[in-house]
Protein backbone atom coordinates (compact mmCIF):
# COMPACT_ATOMS: atom_id res chain seq x y z
CA UNK A 1 0.00 0.00 0.00
CA UNK A 2 1.00 3.59 -0.26
CA UNK A 3 2.38 5.62 2.52
CA UNK A 4 4.17 8.29 3.68
CA UNK A 5 6.90 8.50 5.80
CA UNK A 6 10.34 9.19 7.03
CA UNK A 7 13.62 7.29 8.30
CA UNK A 8 15.31 10.15 10.09
CA UNK A 9 14.38 13.51 11.79
CA UNK A 10 14.84 16.20 8.99
CA UNK A 11 14.17 19.91 8.46
CA UNK A 12 10.82 20.10 6.82
CA UNK A 13 12.59 21.88 3.68
CA UNK A 14 14.69 18.20 3.08
CA UNK A 15 12.98 16.43 0.68
CA UNK A 16 13.96 13.51 2.60
CA UNK A 17 11.86 14.80 5.64
CA UNK A 18 8.73 12.93 4.18
CA UNK A 19 8.93 10.45 1.31
CA UNK A 20 6.43 8.28 -0.63
CA UNK A 21 6.83 4.75 0.32
CA UNK A 22 5.42 1.44 -0.42
CA UNK A 23 4.13 -0.76 2.69
CA UNK A 24 2.73 -4.24 3.56
CA UNK A 25 -0.79 -4.17 4.19
CA UNK A 26 -1.91 -3.82 7.81
CA UNK A 27 -3.95 -6.61 9.52
CA UNK A 28 -6.93 -5.87 12.21
CA UNK A 29 -6.56 -7.10 15.92
CA UNK A 30 -9.06 -8.81 17.32
CA UNK A 31 -10.50 -5.04 18.91
CA UNK A 32 -9.22 -3.06 15.43
CA UNK A 33 -10.87 -1.74 11.99
CA UNK A 34 -9.02 -2.07 9.13
CA UNK A 35 -9.83 1.63 7.70
CA UNK A 36 -9.73 2.41 4.13
CA UNK A 37 -8.17 6.11 4.30
CA UNK A 38 -10.00 9.03 2.47
CA UNK A 39 -8.62 11.94 3.64
CA UNK A 40 -6.13 13.50 6.48
CA UNK A 41 -5.65 16.27 8.38
CA UNK A 42 -1.99 17.54 9.53
CA UNK A 43 -2.12 18.68 13.22
CA UNK A 44 1.31 20.32 15.31
CA UNK A 45 1.63 16.96 16.82
CA UNK A 46 3.00 15.74 13.21
CA UNK A 47 5.63 18.48 13.01
CA UNK A 48 6.61 17.91 16.56
CA UNK A 49 7.40 14.49 15.89
CA UNK A 50 8.73 14.54 12.87
CA UNK A 51 11.52 17.21 14.07
CA UNK A 52 12.02 15.13 17.41
CA UNK A 53 11.45 11.52 17.11
CA UNK A 54 14.04 9.34 14.99
CA UNK A 55 12.38 5.93 13.64
CA UNK A 56 13.33 2.70 15.63
CA UNK A 57 16.05 0.86 14.03
CA UNK A 58 15.88 2.35 10.64
CA UNK A 59 12.20 1.95 10.03
CA UNK A 60 9.68 4.11 8.07
CA UNK A 61 7.74 6.18 10.58
CA UNK A 62 4.22 7.09 9.33
CA UNK A 63 2.42 9.89 11.00
CA UNK A 64 -0.86 10.90 10.91
CA UNK A 65 -3.39 11.43 13.49
CA UNK A 66 -6.44 12.43 11.74
CA UNK A 67 -8.52 9.99 9.20
CA UNK A 68 -11.59 9.97 8.23
CA UNK A 69 -12.04 6.49 5.93
CA UNK A 70 -14.51 3.41 5.08
CA UNK A 71 -14.00 0.38 7.12
CA UNK A 72 -13.03 -2.58 5.26
CA UNK A 73 -13.09 -5.13 7.89
CA UNK A 74 -13.22 -5.74 11.53
CA UNK A 75 -11.62 -8.12 13.94
CA UNK A 76 -12.91 -10.75 15.32
CA UNK A 77 -13.98 -9.11 18.65
CA UNK A 78 -15.71 -5.40 17.15
CA UNK A 79 -19.01 -4.81 18.27
CA UNK A 80 -19.25 -0.78 17.19
CA UNK A 81 -18.81 -1.07 13.89
CA UNK A 82 -19.45 -3.04 10.40
CA UNK A 83 -17.77 -3.58 6.96
CA UNK A 84 -18.75 -0.16 4.62
CA UNK A 85 -19.30 2.20 7.88
CA UNK A 86 -17.92 5.71 7.69
CA UNK A 87 -15.62 6.73 10.11
CA UNK A 88 -13.48 9.30 11.70
CA UNK A 89 -10.67 9.24 14.25
CA UNK A 90 -7.51 10.66 15.80
CA UNK A 91 -5.77 6.98 16.05
CA UNK A 92 -3.46 6.26 19.13
CA UNK A 93 0.10 7.60 19.19
CA UNK A 94 1.32 4.41 19.91
CA UNK A 95 0.52 2.66 17.05
CA UNK A 96 1.35 3.71 13.33
CA UNK A 97 -0.49 6.59 11.91
CA UNK A 98 -2.58 7.01 9.50
CA UNK A 99 -0.76 8.85 6.66
CA UNK A 100 -1.58 5.43 4.61
CA UNK A 101 -3.94 3.73 2.15
CA UNK A 102 -4.87 1.54 5.04
CA UNK A 103 -4.94 1.65 8.59
CA UNK A 104 -5.61 -0.28 11.89
CA UNK A 105 -7.59 1.53 14.65
CA UNK A 106 -8.81 0.65 17.70
CA UNK A 107 -12.36 1.09 17.81
CA UNK A 108 -13.00 2.28 21.08
CA UNK A 109 -11.84 5.72 19.75
CA UNK A 110 -13.44 6.27 16.39
CA UNK A 111 -16.80 7.69 15.71
CA UNK A 112 -19.54 7.48 13.16
CA UNK A 113 -18.56 10.57 10.83
CA UNK A 114 -21.12 13.04 10.40
CA UNK A 115 -23.69 12.31 7.59
CA UNK A 116 -23.71 15.91 6.35
CA UNK A 117 -19.59 16.09 5.56
CA UNK A 118 -17.68 14.30 2.95
CA UNK A 119 -14.38 13.16 3.98
CA UNK A 120 -12.09 16.24 3.86
CA UNK A 121 -14.52 17.93 6.25
CA UNK A 122 -14.80 15.23 8.37
CA UNK A 123 -11.05 14.44 8.74
CA UNK A 124 -10.47 18.00 10.23
CA UNK A 125 -12.20 17.03 13.35
CA UNK A 126 -11.46 14.33 15.15
CA UNK A 127 -8.24 15.32 17.19
CA UNK A 128 -8.98 18.85 17.93
CA UNK A 129 -12.68 17.86 18.77
CA UNK A 130 -11.71 15.18 21.62
CA UNK A 131 -8.91 18.10 22.76
CA UNK A 132 -11.46 20.62 22.89
CA UNK A 133 -14.35 18.73 24.46
CA UNK A 134 -12.07 16.82 27.01
CA UNK A 135 -10.55 20.42 28.19
CA UNK A 136 -13.79 21.72 28.03
CA UNK A 137 -16.13 19.41 29.65
CA UNK A 138 -13.40 17.39 31.43
CA UNK A 139 -10.76 19.26 32.49
CA UNK A 140 -12.23 22.62 33.59
CA UNK A 141 -15.61 20.97 34.29
CA UNK A 142 -17.56 23.44 32.31
CA UNK A 143 -21.00 22.73 32.72
CA UNK A 144 -23.24 22.22 29.79
CA UNK A 145 -26.39 24.41 28.97
CA UNK A 146 -27.40 28.20 29.06
CA UNK A 147 -27.68 28.39 32.44
CA UNK A 148 -25.76 32.17 33.03
CA UNK A 149 -23.07 31.68 36.17
CA UNK A 150 -21.74 34.67 35.17
CA UNK A 151 -18.17 32.26 33.95
CA UNK A 152 -16.21 33.62 31.29
CA UNK A 153 -13.22 31.61 29.02
CA UNK A 154 -10.38 33.27 27.42
CA UNK A 155 -8.99 31.03 24.43
CA UNK A 156 -5.62 31.70 23.86
CA UNK A 157 -4.98 30.86 20.08
CA UNK A 158 -8.87 31.08 19.42
CA UNK A 159 -8.09 30.50 15.62
CA UNK A 160 -6.33 27.58 15.11
CA UNK A 161 -6.79 24.04 15.40
CA UNK A 162 -8.30 23.03 18.57
CA UNK A 163 -9.36 26.71 19.01
CA UNK A 164 -11.53 26.72 16.42
CA UNK A 165 -13.71 23.90 17.63
CA UNK A 166 -13.46 24.88 21.46
CA UNK A 167 -14.88 28.29 20.80
CA UNK A 168 -18.05 26.03 18.65
CA UNK A 169 -18.37 24.11 21.62
CA UNK A 170 -17.96 27.10 24.39
CA UNK A 171 -20.54 29.51 22.11
CA UNK A 172 -23.09 26.59 21.18
CA UNK A 173 -23.06 24.62 24.30
CA UNK A 174 -22.44 26.33 27.80
CA UNK A 175 -23.48 29.73 29.11
CA UNK A 176 -19.71 31.13 28.94
CA UNK A 177 -18.74 34.62 27.88
CA UNK A 178 -16.25 33.22 25.16
CA UNK A 179 -13.37 35.85 24.41
CA UNK A 180 -10.93 34.61 21.75
CA UNK A 181 -6.85 35.73 20.77
CA UNK A 182 -6.27 36.04 17.55
CA UNK A 183 -2.98 37.89 16.60
CA UNK A 184 -4.19 38.79 12.84
CA UNK A 185 -7.04 40.62 11.31
CA UNK A 186 -8.00 37.72 9.06
CA UNK A 187 -7.72 34.91 12.18
CA UNK A 188 -9.77 37.47 14.12
CA UNK A 189 -12.32 37.47 12.17
CA UNK A 190 -12.29 33.81 12.02
CA UNK A 191 -12.62 33.41 15.74
CA UNK A 192 -15.89 36.01 15.99
CA UNK A 193 -17.14 34.05 12.67
CA UNK A 194 -16.81 30.84 14.91
CA UNK A 195 -18.68 32.32 17.84
CA UNK A 196 -16.45 34.26 20.21
CA UNK A 197 -17.90 37.35 21.91
CA UNK A 198 -15.04 39.40 22.16
CA UNK A 199 -11.27 38.99 20.62
CA UNK A 200 -8.04 40.33 21.77
CA UNK A 201 -4.88 40.00 20.54
CA UNK A 202 -2.45 37.78 22.22
CA UNK A 203 0.68 39.62 20.50
CA UNK A 204 -0.04 42.56 23.08
CA UNK A 205 -0.21 41.70 26.86
CA UNK A 206 -3.51 39.97 27.02
CA UNK A 207 -4.43 41.40 30.78
CA UNK A 208 -4.38 44.89 28.90
CA UNK A 209 -6.35 43.61 26.05
CA UNK A 210 -8.78 42.60 28.39
CA UNK A 211 -9.40 45.52 30.13
CA UNK A 212 -9.28 47.73 26.60
CA UNK A 213 -12.10 45.02 25.82
CA UNK A 214 -14.14 45.54 29.00
CA UNK A 215 -13.19 42.37 30.37
CA UNK A 216 -10.71 42.24 32.36
CA UNK A 217 -11.28 39.19 34.46
CA UNK A 218 -11.97 36.13 33.26
CA UNK A 219 -13.05 32.55 35.26
CA UNK A 220 -11.36 29.69 33.02
CA UNK A 221 -8.51 30.17 30.49
CA UNK A 222 -7.76 27.74 27.53
CA UNK A 223 -3.95 28.71 26.73
CA UNK A 224 -3.33 26.53 23.43
CA UNK A 225 -0.20 27.81 22.81
CA UNK A 226 2.90 30.00 24.12
CA UNK A 227 1.85 29.38 28.30
CA UNK A 228 5.38 29.99 29.33
CA UNK A 229 5.07 33.66 27.39
CA UNK A 230 1.56 34.14 28.60
CA UNK A 231 1.64 32.95 31.69
CA UNK A 232 2.13 36.01 34.19
CA UNK A 233 -0.21 38.08 32.10
CA UNK A 234 -3.06 34.67 32.56
CA UNK A 235 -2.72 34.74 36.16
CA UNK A 236 -3.24 38.30 36.26
CA UNK A 237 -6.90 37.86 34.09
CA UNK A 238 -7.88 34.79 36.29
CA UNK A 239 -10.00 35.22 38.61
CA UNK A 240 -8.98 34.07 41.96
CA UNK A 241 -10.04 29.97 42.37
CA UNK A 242 -10.02 30.32 38.86
CA UNK A 243 -8.64 27.67 36.36
CA UNK A 244 -6.12 27.39 33.58
CA UNK A 245 -6.11 24.97 31.32
CA UNK A 246 -3.16 24.40 28.74
CA UNK A 247 -2.35 22.21 25.73
CA UNK A 248 1.16 22.61 24.52
CA UNK A 249 4.61 22.31 25.84
CA UNK A 250 6.21 24.86 27.70
CA UNK A 251 9.49 24.73 28.32
CA UNK A 252 9.09 25.31 32.25
CA UNK A 253 6.28 26.19 33.87
CA UNK A 254 6.10 28.49 37.46
CA UNK A 255 3.32 26.95 39.23
CA UNK A 256 4.04 28.76 42.33
CA UNK A 257 2.55 31.92 40.48
CA UNK A 258 -0.72 30.14 41.06
CA UNK A 259 -0.77 29.71 44.48
CA UNK A 260 -1.59 33.49 45.93
CA UNK A 261 -5.15 33.09 43.40
CA UNK A 262 -5.80 28.98 44.29
CA UNK A 263 -5.53 28.40 41.05
CA UNK A 264 -5.97 25.43 39.68
CA UNK A 265 -3.75 23.91 36.86
CA UNK A 266 -5.42 21.30 34.16
CA UNK A 267 -3.51 20.02 31.59
CA UNK A 268 -5.28 18.36 28.08
CA UNK A 269 -3.41 15.69 26.17
CA UNK A 270 -5.88 13.72 24.06
CA UNK A 271 -4.05 10.37 23.90
CA UNK A 272 -4.08 9.53 27.56
CA UNK A 273 -6.51 7.48 26.59
CA UNK A 274 -5.61 5.54 23.90
CA UNK A 275 -1.73 5.86 25.26
CA UNK A 276 -2.97 3.70 29.14
CA UNK A 277 -5.68 2.04 27.44
CA UNK A 278 -7.87 3.59 30.07
CA UNK A 279 -10.94 1.75 31.39
CA UNK A 280 -13.05 4.69 29.68
CA UNK A 281 -11.37 4.72 26.90
CA UNK A 282 -14.50 4.51 25.00
CA UNK A 283 -15.74 7.87 25.84
CA UNK A 284 -14.03 8.82 22.80
CA UNK A 285 -16.08 7.25 20.49
CA UNK A 286 -19.10 8.38 22.41
CA UNK A 287 -18.10 12.17 21.82
CA UNK A 288 -16.99 11.38 18.47
CA UNK A 289 -20.67 10.93 17.86
CA UNK A 290 -22.01 13.55 19.92
CA UNK A 291 -19.60 15.48 17.36
CA UNK A 292 -21.26 14.39 14.62
CA UNK A 293 -24.77 14.86 15.77
CA UNK A 294 -24.11 18.70 16.54
CA UNK A 295 -22.41 18.61 12.79
CA UNK A 296 -25.38 17.02 11.80
CA UNK A 297 -27.93 19.08 13.39
CA UNK A 298 -25.95 22.72 12.27
CA UNK A 299 -24.66 23.24 15.80
CA UNK A 300 -21.12 22.85 14.66
CA UNK A 301 -19.09 23.45 11.49
CA UNK A 302 -15.68 21.56 10.00
CA UNK A 303 -13.21 23.71 10.87
CA UNK A 304 -11.22 23.48 7.30
CA UNK A 305 -9.02 26.16 6.82
CA UNK A 306 -6.81 24.63 3.58
CA UNK A 307 -7.11 21.97 0.90
CA UNK A 308 -3.74 20.64 0.10
CA UNK A 309 -4.60 18.39 -2.21
CA UNK A 310 -4.03 14.89 -2.64
CA UNK A 311 -2.04 12.72 -0.15
CA UNK A 312 1.51 12.49 -1.09
CA UNK A 313 4.78 13.31 0.68
CA UNK A 314 5.16 16.71 -1.30
CA UNK A 315 1.71 17.83 -0.35
CA UNK A 316 2.21 16.85 3.52
CA UNK A 317 5.71 18.96 3.50
CA UNK A 318 3.83 22.02 2.82
CA UNK A 319 1.11 21.32 5.27
CA UNK A 320 3.99 20.95 7.56
CA UNK A 321 5.69 23.81 6.64
CA UNK A 322 2.78 25.81 7.34
CA UNK A 323 2.37 24.49 10.71
CA UNK A 324 5.54 25.64 11.41
CA UNK A 325 5.54 28.83 10.23
CA UNK A 326 2.49 29.30 12.81
CA UNK A 327 0.36 30.92 10.54
CA UNK A 328 -2.03 28.58 9.91
CA UNK A 329 -5.71 28.87 10.01
CA UNK A 330 -8.09 26.02 11.08
CA UNK A 331 -6.91 22.62 10.00
CA UNK A 332 -4.91 21.74 6.88
CA UNK A 333 -6.94 18.68 5.25
CA UNK A 334 -5.44 16.66 2.02
CA UNK A 335 -7.86 13.74 0.33
CA UNK A 336 -7.46 10.77 -1.86
CA UNK A 337 -3.86 9.08 -2.89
Amino acid sequence: MKAIAYYAALPINDPKSLQDIQLPEPVAGPRDLLVEVKAISVNPVDTKIRQNVAPENGAAKVLGWDVAGVVKAVGSEVTLFKAGDKVFYAGSLTRPGGNSELHTVDERIVGHMPKSLGFAEAAALPLTAITAWELLFERLQVPEGKTDQGQSLLIVGAAGGVGSILTQLAAQLTALKVIGSASRPQTQAWAKDLGADLVVDHSQPLSEELKRAGHPQVTHVASLTQTDQHLDQLVEALVPQGKLALIDDPKSLDVLKLKRKSLSLHWEFMYTRSMFETADMIEQHNLLNRVAELIDAGTLKTTVGEHFGVINAENLRRAHGLLESGKAKGKIVLDGF
